[in-house]
């Protein structure tokens, strides 16, 4: 591929944004998930944030033991 035919686009958001908050959330599920079970915690999180609601959904599991 040149240059010639070569399409760059990004994203940037600022702080405060809910897609940085989004990421916050999801990302601070995830290493509780991690503190808790490091070797065999599997985690799959979506965070969802609108005005005044947010909403966190998905499916994990830490352990054999079913924690």
């Amino acid at each position: 591929m040149t240059l010639s035919n070569y399409l760059f686009t990004s994203e940037s958001v600022s702080e405060g944004h809910p897609d940085k908050v989004s990421d916050r959330i999801s990302d601070a599920v995830l290493d509780e998930f991690i503190r808790r079970d490091p070797l065999n915690c599997r985690l799959g999180c979506e965070t969802f944030t609108t005005t005044n609601r947010i909403i966190v959904g998905g499916e994990g599991r830490c352990g054999d033991d079913g924690r």
